[in-house]
């Protein structure tokens, strides 16, 4: 039997239990360089959580999303990253994660935002609309990789750069241990 889900925006009293879901999400993940915890600190502390939406069973966080701004090189505005996306372990691959993206994807488009880009696994996020734009390319991130979803048929031409949040690391001289993949 599938759990209640509840997919409500975060609070203040939920910051810790986003912090503790976000690291058991990616502990395992070997392409993770495992500063997910801390780019979403940073973004919150910057006011750069665009939307920042909870999953909860039984009032328990056990997912979390992410969106903020991206810059684009050609101009183009209101366009968001999505990420990092976590779901605790135990309850990975119930469509709670999918839940998330669905109704964060929903609230961009509520606000009249014009896409969305991730970086994230091909077979996963095409399922949303998703798909590989080479007229656009994150810097250092292979292209297969990263996606784009425009909202009103245009994608921009150009580099996209991530809100500065996403280089958190909680501690410089913590940050030594990079995973190319």
């Amino acid at each position: 039997m599938k759990p209640e889900v509840t997919i409500r925006n975060e609070t203040d009293a939920d910051i810790d239990a986003i912090t503790q879901v976000t690291i058991a999400a990616f502990k395992t993940l070997e392409i993770s360089h495992h500063t997910e915890q801390f780019v979403v600190a940073a973004l919150r502390a910057t006011r750069a959580l665009t939307i920042s939406l909870v999953a909860e069973v039984d009032s328990r966080v056990i997912g979390h999303i992410a969106f903020s701004p991206v810059t684009i090189s050609d101009g183009t505005r209101n366009w968001y990253g999505l990420g990092p996306v976590s779901v605790l372990p135990e309850y990975q691959r119930q469509g709670i994660g999918t839940a998330l993206i669905r109704e964060g994807l929903s609230r961009l488009k509520d606000m009249n935002a014009q896409g969305c880009c991730l970086v994230g696994h091909p077979d996963y996020y095409r399922k949303f609309g998703f798909a590989n734009a080479p007229e656009l390319v994150l810097e250092g991130v292979p292209a297969q990789v990263f996606f784009a979803l425009s909202f009103d048929g245009h994608t921009p031409q150009g580099s996209v750069t991530f809100h500065e949040g996403f280089k958190a690391d909680g501690r410089q001289e913590g940050a030594g241990h990079a995973s190319r993949h």
